[in-house]
């Protein structure tokens, strides 16, 4: 029987996609590779996601070790029975040290690409990057843009650029399709997520104050994009994109393409939870406002942790990002990124009735 190969799971946008690849194929397992401490969990999220669990199997081994530390006898069966190659598995965390970075996000990605370059009729390798590879570069940011001399805030944004290098430099050889959603947050719907980071800071910010609320943050804030993605626009995109021959050699922003400013964001989460008055004040220099920021500790400890994970480097983070291949592309599906101000409330609705919920990377 055929499969296709999938890291990430269980893992936020795994979960989601492995529901989307199961509806498109009939006759077709999902193989994930698991590290042995997520099999359980691994195991029960593949029971409440498929009608039949029988067709999600379990590969344990290591993303970082030669034949991803398969016995050389099963990764070749492995790379026989593989159709697709899906790679999502990474450290996600902005405060991720250097070493853990290079090895899971380049190397671990350097060893999926020898392990697709093993596969006979391999019909797509697809890797999910990240917009942040656009780093500290000024301007419109497009879909065929990568090395633009772009420096880099922390080790998250640089090996996950790293490991986009390596994809695309294997273009010519492979087929490939790459995916760089935004700021993933929770379901549009539901508000459904697997940890709180990122933009939930600004919610924990809010969180602990009244219903006036006053959130510091650096010049350019009001002018800068925050681009956040709902994870189930992200998970439908790549579940259909995947699917179509015009998505080979591409790469896609799956980003909002008409993002608020971290201004609008932060007012808009502040009316969904409630707030009376939201005051975003911008101060100079950021040294300023992460003084402030820290100070706020002895309220709450997630204003230290939002300062120490590099949080204040997206108030005015200066890209942008062109959509135009994801827009075109997907025109005629059903699939559009949703207004933030359609489902914020939706986001604070679940982090409110799921405190248990932490912020956590799986590692």
């Amino acid at each position: 029987m055929t499969t296709v190969f999938l890291t990430g799971f269980p893992g936020f946008l795994g979960s989601g996609l492995i529901e989307r690849l199961l509806d498109r194929y009939d006759d077709t397992t999902v193989t994930c590779l698991v590290q042995s401490k997520f099999r359980e969990e691994a195991e029960s999220r593949a029971a409440d996601l498929a009608d039949d669990p029988d067709r999600i199997d379990f590969v344990e081994g290591d993303l970082t070790a030669d034949r991803l530390g398969l016995a050389e006898e099963a990764y070749a069966d492995l790379q026989a029975q593989t159709v697709e190659v899906f790679h999502l598995a990474a450290i996600y965390d902005l405060a991720v040290e250097r070493e853990p970075a290079r090895r899971v996000n380049v190397a671990g990605t350097r060893r999926m690409l020898e392990f697709a370059a093993g596969v006979d009729g391999l019909e797509r390798f697809h890797y999910v990057s990240t917009v942040v590879v656009a780093g500290t570069y000024d301007g419109r940011f497009t879909e065929d843009m990568l090395q633009e001399g772009q420096q880099f805030c922390n080790y998250y944004e640089s090996t996950k650029h790293a490991a986009e290098v390596l994809v695309q430099e294997r273009m010519d050889d492979l087929p490939v399709t790459v995916y760089r959603p935004g700021v993933a947050v929770g379901d549009s719907d539901t508000g459904e997520t697997q940890k709180y980071d990122g933009m939930y800071e600004f919610v924990e910010l809010l969180a602990d104050q009244g219903s006036t609320a006053v959130v510091p943050t650096v010049f350019g804030s009001s002018g800068a994009e925050f681009n956040v993605v709902p994870r189930d626009y992200i998970v439908d995109a790549i579940g259909y994109l995947s699917g179509i021959d015009e998505s080979e050699g591409k790469v896609y922003h799956l980003a909002d393409p008409d993002p608020p400013t971290t201004a609008e964001l932060i007012t808009t989460l502040g009316a969904a939870m409630g707030k009376t008055r939201t005051f975003v004040l911008p101060i100079v220099p950021k040294g300023i406002t992460e003084g402030i920021l820290s100070s706020l500790a002895y309220i709450s400890d997630d204003a230290a942790e939002f300062v120490r994970a590099g949080g204040l480097t997206y108030f005015d983070w200066p890209p942008s990002f062109d959509c135009s291949n994801a827009v075109e592309d997907l025109e005629g599906s059903g699939i559009e990124c949703p207004d933030f101000g359609d489902y914020a409330e939706n986001l604070v609705e679940f982090y409110e009735a799921n405190p248990e919920v932490g912020s956590e990377a799986m590692h």
